[in-house]
């Protein structure tokens, strides 16, 4: 990021907080409606160690459902762009996961899988699937042409085509997809917790107890370090997107010779 996007960045979030901070206090909203930055950070450093660690709970409750999803996602993406009949056969499936409410079946989700952990995992990935076996299908497709004669014509193993081409040139549309899998694994995992009530203490359970009891500044404490996870992963991604793929033409500067 530029310095100068970096400042409009910066001021567009001091902007959102100071507006925040006016609106709450000038329009005198009930603290379990809403509550001012201010008096949610004053809660935070109370016991920052307690939602430190809540936090980290949700954080490896969201990245092990990831990688469970992109391992997952991966293998049938392949698969389908290899064989169109499968892709098309696939998409009520696809489709039904992908617009279908949690609430729904979050109660099959217990009594398949068990409570606790092992269910907020599985939602976090099965509610992920879709968008990357979208993007892995789509980006192997987009290959280039040529690339792909040049493979044939030095008789290039189905092996060597997926690992040397058709998944490179499948990255960029499934880091796309892990920045939207990001924030609706992290609203699947906040909610499974707060639906299960048998984990230690991640942010989802913390913010139920918390609605529960009308407890404001707990509650309001709890959503704003589940958006800061939320963007500090979505940070992250962004930097191993410009390592990456430093070599692609989305990374290069507008006027860049």
């Amino acid at each position: 990021m530029s310095d100068r996007a970096a400042f409009w960045t910066a001021l567009g979030g001091v902007a959102l907080i100071l507006f925040w901070e006016a609106f709450v206090r000038i329009r005198d909203v009930r603290p379990f409606v809403l509550l001012p930055p201010t008096e949610i950070i004053s809660t935070f450093l109370e016991t920052p160690g307690f939602y430190l660690e809540a936090t980290l709970i949700t954080a490896w409750h969201l990245g092990l459902g990831l990688a469970i999803s992109l391992t997952l996602s991966l293998a049938v993406g392949a698969l389908l762009a290899a064989f169109r009949p499968l892709e098309h056969a696939s998409q009520p499936l696809l489709v039904l996961i992908l617009v279908t409410p949690w609430v729904a079946y979050i109660n099959s989700v217990v009594l398949f899988v068990g409570r606790g952990n092992p269910s907020i995992i599985f939602l976090v990935s099965f509610v992920t699937v879709p968008a990357f076996v979208y993007a892995i299908v789509s980006g192997m497709r987009s290959a280039d042409p040529a690339a792909r004669e040049l493979f044939a014509s030095v008789d290039a193993t189905r092996w060597e085509v997926l690992w040397r081409l058709r998944l490179p040139s499948a990255v960029p549309s499934i880091l796309t997809a892990l920045r939207i899998n990001l924030g609706l694994g992290l609203g699947a995992a906040y909610f499974a917790e707060g639906s299960f009530n048998s984990v230690g203490n991640g942010l989802g359970e913390i913010g139920k107890r918390a609605a529960a009891n009308n407890q404001g500044s707990l509650l309001w404490t709890t959503i704003l370090c589940t958006a800061l996870l939320g963007i500090a992963v979505q940070v992250l991604v962004v930097v191993i997107e410009r390592w990456m793929l430093h070599w692609h033409a989305s990374q290069r500067r507008v006027g860049a010779r």
